[in-house]
Order: C-alpha cells, then sequence, then structure tokens
C-alpha cells in the first residue's frame, strides 16, 4: 500500500517567511528608484525598454527557488507497506462426518447434512492458514480429503458430500474416529485435532469408539464431539418409495451423548450438542476461539524519497537567476 508523507513537516512554517520577503522587496526596490521632476519632457527622444520591466522575475525566481528547498527540507516521500503472513505453530484438523441415512432429517432446515456442510464451509473458510482433511462415515469409513492447506479441495469434497448406498448402514463412530486418527498420527503440527460429529448412536463397525478414542491419546490428539439432532421427535428416512426417494416418519432422536462426552473428556476435548443450525453455529465459532493459530507478521517498508528532484529545482532556478542577473539584466543592477 502507498501513501505520501513528509517527514519534517515543521519545516513548512519557514513558508511565512516569502510573504515577508515580497514585502520587503516591494520597499527595497521603492526606496532605490531614483525620481527627477522636470516641467516638461518635449525636447527629450524617449524610449520604452521591457527589460526594466522585467528586473522582478529575478527576485521570482529567488523566490521559487527558496520554496523548493523549504519543501524539501520538510522531506517528502512514498511509503510502500507490504506484509507477509507466515504460520509458525499451524493446527491439523480432520473432520469426522456422518452420512448416514438418519442425517436426511429434517429438523434442522433443510436437513442435518445440508445444515452441517453450511456451517463446516464457514469453519473452514475461517482456517485460512490450517490444513484440513475430511473423513465420511456410517456403517464403514473412510478419508474423502487428506489433510490439505488447499481450501478449494476441502470446500469441493465438503460440498459433494452425502448419502449414498455405496458405504453400509449404520453408525460406525469408532470406525470415523479410527479413520481420522489414522490420518493425523504422523502429523508434526503443534495441535492436532478431530471434530467428530454424529446424530446416532454407535450401532456397528469393528472397532471400538473407546479403543479408537486412546488412540487418539496416544498420538496426542484433542477430539471434540458434537451430536446433532432436536430434542424429542424428528422427521427422519423411515423407507424407500420405488421410484428411489425416501418416506420419511417421526423417529424419536436417540444420541449417545455419554459416550461422546467420554471421548471428549478422554482426549482433552469438549462435547457439544447442536439442537439447531444456531446452535451449530455457535459451536464451530467456539471450536474456531479454543483452537487458536500462532502467525508471524513481517512487515516491509520501502521508503522513496522525493526531496532531491526539488533541490534540484532550486539550483535550476537560482543557476537561471544567476545567469539572468550578469547577462541580460546586467545594465540594470
Amino acid at each position: 500500500m502507498n501513501r505520501f508523507e513528509y517527514v519534517n513537516p515543521e519545516f513548512f512554517w519557514l513558508l511565512l517567511l516569502l510573504p515577508l520577503l515580497v514585502v520587503w522587496y516591494i520597499w527595497k526596490r521603492h526606496r532605490q528608484t531614483a525620481s527627477l521632476s522636470i516641467s516638461s519632457l518635449k525636447g527629450f527622444k524617449t524610449s520604452k525598454n521591457w527589460l526594466s520591466k522585467l528586473r522582478p522575475f529575478l527576485f521570482v525566481l529567488r523566490l521559487l527557488a527558496l520554496a523548493a528547498i523549504i519543501v524539501a527540507l520538510a522531506r517528502p516521500r512514498t511509503v510502500d507497506e507490504s506484509t507477509r503472513i507466515k504460520t509458525t505453530k499451524g493446527i491439523d484438523i480432520v473432520m469426522a462426518i456422518d452420512v448416514s441415512a438418519s442425517m436426511l432429517a429434517r429438523d434442522l432446515r433443510p436437513s442435518r447434512l445440508e445444515a452441517l456442510k453450511t456451517v463446516a464451509a464457514r469453519f473452514i473458510n475461517a482456517r485460512p492458514n490450517d490444513r484440513i482433511g475430511l473423513v465420511e462415515y456410517a456403517g464403514e469409513s473412510y478419508t474423502k480429503t487428506p489433510l490439505t492447506s488447499d481450501k478449494s479441495i476441502v470446500l469441493s469434497s465438503l460440498k459433494s458430500l452425502r448419502y449414498n448406498t455405496v458405504i453400509d448402514p449404520g453408525t460406525a463412530i469408532g470406525m470415523g474416529l479410527a479413520t481420522a486418527v489414522n490420518r493425523l498420527k504422523e502429523s508434526r503440527a503443534k495441535s492436532k485435532v478431530i471434530i467428530l460429529l454424529t446424530d446416532g448412536v454407535n450401532n456397528t463397525g469393528f472397532i471400538d469408539p473407546k479403543i479408537a478414542s486412546e488412540l487418539a491419546v496416544e498420538f496426542g490428539i484433542k477430539v471434540y464431539t458434537i451430536g446433532l439432532g432436536t430434542n424429542g421427535m424428528a422427521q427422519s428416512p423411515i423407507g424407500i418409495r420405488p421410484d428411489g426417494s425416501f418416506q420419511y416418519g417421526s423417529i424419536q432422536v436417540e444420541i449417545d451423548e455419554e459416550l461422546l462426552k467420554e471421548i471428549a473428556a478422554t482426549t482433552g476435548g469438549q462435547y457439544f450438542r447442536a439442537t439447531s443450525t444456531t446452535k451449530l453455529n455457535e459451536i464451530y465459532d467456539e471450536i474456531n476461539k479454543l483452537e487458536k493459530t500462532d502467525i508471524e507478521e513481517f512487515k516491509y517498508t520501502n521508503y522513496e524519497e522525493k526531496f532531491r528532484p526539488l533541490v534540484l529545482l532550486a539550483l535550476v532556478l537560482l543557476g537561471l537567476e544567476f545567469l539572468l542577473r550578469f547577462t541580460i539584466f546586467r545594465s540594470f543592477i
């Protein structure tokens, strides 16, 4: 960013001398002008000389030179500032997201999964200096996106998350957590974090969630768990129609909060309950505050001095005055 400034603006007070010099010059010129009174000019041959009228031009040149010197003393310059940000202690984050059929429930609009994707995208955009990865799980789990600092890849993968019949049905919390741990175990980041989100209970998978949480502790990984869903009943998929669309019905919301609390406590994280999109936003904001990335900012400042052309201008004006004074105007001085 460029800006213009004067290093010594107090020198501008010297400009007040210029009007005083003009008054002094007029007074001095008036006193030095001789006068002769005669009754008539008849008999005298008169001629008009334009050089005498231009004589004050020499004083103007000197004033302009003095003004240029004063401005030069104020040291005008341009300042170009640029910054470079360096992440000194980054954080690696893996978001383990439940994509089971129950995530299509409509207690969050338009659905739990779509509401989550919107909020998670905002969270990702708020972490420009961290590496983020995605794990999706239902009855089994796999890595959607490995750890990367390219947020466009993460956001694109997040946007493509949806329920599908390729993944086995059910909710394998232990496997989702274990897969996320596997993505972080080799990380050398200052802080390693898993955000585990589910809307159900662990009902399938061959890895126990408690074993997975112990693995997280072994590798120094902190787990924040989020239970997603309203209290009571929710409109959830209960079947598939012949045309492939879901049939919805009211189902009791069941979230194994005790398990999620235990995972968070074991790993040094926290458990949150998101009963609405607004609450989910607040939870991600809270996690964003809890996990701060150390940033080091380098500022580079480039100064370009502008007084030199003014000094050269003053020298040229003084030189021109000197030349005219001892050549063209010599007979009038």
